[in-house]
């Protein structure tokens, strides 16, 4: 989601914690009197440590959250700056002390930088290090399988608690530590039991399965218990469980909400774009499923403007969502693109909503990618510098339509768009 669509006081609150964090620990132990090298060692350790603890609280997957964050795309977005920045600062740390040590001889600043010359104490900062790297290394790989890349972004957390170990026994009392001790195995047991084991997910029990596409099918979930209030344009974490037939991946993974029943049903659009999603294409009417949610700010106003709606492949279904569930209350034109009339899902009930209702204007078009007259799509639309345009599908139709949108004259903040990017 575009950053317009968070409020100025949202986008601050997660950078605000990373620096509160950040800061608290090196007032409690700013240096004085100490050499410059061996100062900047200590200011890069806390600083560290307090954004590597920050990132870990921002790693918490939870509805309220994510809203005081600004959207968890937001909030992700610093966890993972929290993060590098944290390794980088890390980095410094002993670099520094070695610098430091260099004044008294080279062989001094070696033994400072050899883990093998060093008590446990040194060892236990040398591993958590190493468990950093290897956490942000695969959190930005995208090609590393979802399971595999879980398991190593734990070790981000193992060694954060390492780091945290490694404080406490070269300064033989806790101090602020206790904090960041708390807030870290707080964040961690959440993540784990609250969030990738399920045990705050809702249960729901899929209701039927119906193909939409080539490729993609649409799940209707009928609650098991409370009922989750969920708004067109938002999305949802689901786990899928076991039936006759299937058996579900154990994962949880984001879904767009394509539909809201007045009965608390919901359903999901689900398209097979990996080992996942393809799996669950087999899906059969009475399995359970546990749901995380819901999130999201995406269409959040739909009735404040009239509207341009822009979506691609799969991104049609937040829009679907909407049409279903009200009425339009301000002109608004749908431009759906996808590759082919097979993987068109929806496309006839689209038109038969455009049928009935004088508002909306559907315009669709088959293409590969972008098509090369966006521009001119775009630019029939009237009055497009008075919308507000939403944006939901492929990277590169959400970077071309932007970039046309402002070349017609729309202004940035009158542009939001929708990404799963949750690694």
């Amino acid at each position: 989601m575009s950053v317009s669509s968070v409020s100025a006081k949202s986008a601050l609150v997660a950078p605000a914690v990373l620096l509160v964090l950040a800061l608290g620990g090196v007032v409690w132990a700013l240096p004085q009197g100490l050499p410059p090298w061996r100062s900047l060692a200590i200011v890069s350790a806390w600083a560290g440590t307090g954004l590597l603890v920050g990132s870990l609280v921002l790693m918490i997957r939870a509805p309220r959250l994510a809203g005081l964050f600004g959207g968890l795309d937001e909030q992700y977005r610093w966890h993972h700056r929290g993060g590098a920045l944290a390794y980088v600062l890390l980095l410094v740390h002993p670099l520094a002390l070695a610098v430091n040590a260099w004044s008294e001889s080279p062989i001094r600043a070696w033994q400072v930088l050899a883990p093998w010359a060093q008590g446990w104490p040194v060892w236990l900062g040398w591993v958590g290090l190493v468990l950093l790297m290897a956490g942000l290394v695969t959190t930005f790989s995208v090609k590393l399988p979802y399971r595999r890349w879980r398991a190593f972004h734990y070790s981000l957390g193992a060694g954060v608690i390492l780091g945290l170990v490694h404080v406490w026994a070269l300064l033989g009392e806790l101090g602020p530590l206790w904090v960041f001790l708390l807030l870290a195995l707080a964040a961690l047991g959440w993540r784990l039991g609250g969030v990738d084991l399920g045990i705050a997910a809702h249960p729901y029990r899929v209701r039927s399965v119906t193909p939409r596409a080539q490729r993609m099918i649409e799940a209707v979930l009928e609650p098991c218990g409370a009922r989750m209030v969920v708004a067109p344009g938002q999305f949802v974490f689901a786990a899928f469980g076991n039936g006759p037939h299937f058996h579900g991946c154990g994962e949880f993974h984001p879904f767009t909400v394509s539909a809201i029943g007045a009965d608390g049903s919901l359903g999901v659009g689900i398209k097979a774009l990996g080992p996942c999603s393809q799996h669950i294409q087999a899906l059969e009417p009475g399995v359970l499923v546990r749901l995380e949610g819901p999130f999201g700010r995406f269409l959040a106003d739909r009735h404040s403007a009239p509207q341009l709606w822009i979506a691609g492949g799969i991104g049609i279904t937040p829009f679907i969502a909407s049409l279903r569930r009200e009425r339009l209350v301000h002109p608004l034109t749908l431009i759906y693109l996808y590759r082919s009339t097979q993987d068109a899902a929806y496309l006839d009930e689209l038109h038969a909503l455009a049928a009935a209702e004088p508002l909306l204007e559907l315009i669709t078009q088959a293409a590969a990618g972008p098509p090369a007259d966006l521009e001119a799509v775009l630019g029939a639309v009237s009055q497009v510098k008075e919308r507000i345009a939403q944006l939901c599908g492929p990277v590169p139709l959400i970077d071309a339509a932007r970039a046309a949108l402002e070349r017609l004259g729309l202004p940035a903040a009158s542009i939001h768009f929708e990404r799963f990017d949750f690694r």
